[in-house]
């Protein structure tokens, strides 16, 4: 098999499954490194594919053209993580990620592509059992979300309900 052929076979693999594909599962099915897999979904990528590279794994955006998506400004403690991020998920919202602005890289990105309230649960365990810090901690607290949510309404409900929790910075 050459090159493009594993590429259009990564790709079907990432858009048929319902869940994230680690590299190295690719890598096994297919009979190549992982670095292979890593570059042929650079590749991917760079010409128009939309796969998602998260914590769990590679996958294939799934959000649909009529969405609307917007980036919030926030600020809260690390305490407050969860309650945030339930407060978007239970108007309908998803999460895509977070982005902090950062003194020397610039703008730093991570893929959290929260759906649900079990997804909460388990960013918040790997959170803790990681003993790792969020990216939010580099900024006093002060970051951004990309908000996906199916109409108008699920947005108002959010940012309303963000407001009064004040959490949100701007809108």
């Amino acid at each position: 098999m050459n090159s493009e052929e594993r590429r259009t076979l990564i790709y079907d693999f990432l858009d048929k499954s319902s869940e994230p594909l680690k590299g190295e599962r690719l890598a096994r099915k297919l009979g190549v490194t992982r670095q292979i897999i890593v570059k042929d979904i650079a590749i991917l990528r760079a010409s128009g594919s939309k796969i998602i590279a998260t914590p769990k794994g590679y996958i294939v955006s799934q959000i649909k053209k009529n969405y609307i998506s917007k980036v919030l400004a926030v600020s809260h403690s690390p305490e407050e993580i969860e309650e945030e991020l339930e407060t978007i998920v239970k108007f309908g919202g998803i999460i895509e990620d977070v982005i902090i602005e950062h003194k020397l890289y610039g703008e730093i990105r991570g893929i959290l592509m929260i759906k649900t309230l079990y997804d909460i649960q388990n960013f918040m365990s790997k959170l803790k059992k990681l003993q790792s810090e969020p990216l939010s901690i580099l900024t006093g607290g002060i970051h951004l979300h990309t908000i996906i949510v199916e109409d108008e309404g699920c947005l108002k409900n959010i940012i309303d309900e963000l407001k009064k929790k004040n959490f949100l910075i701007a809108d």
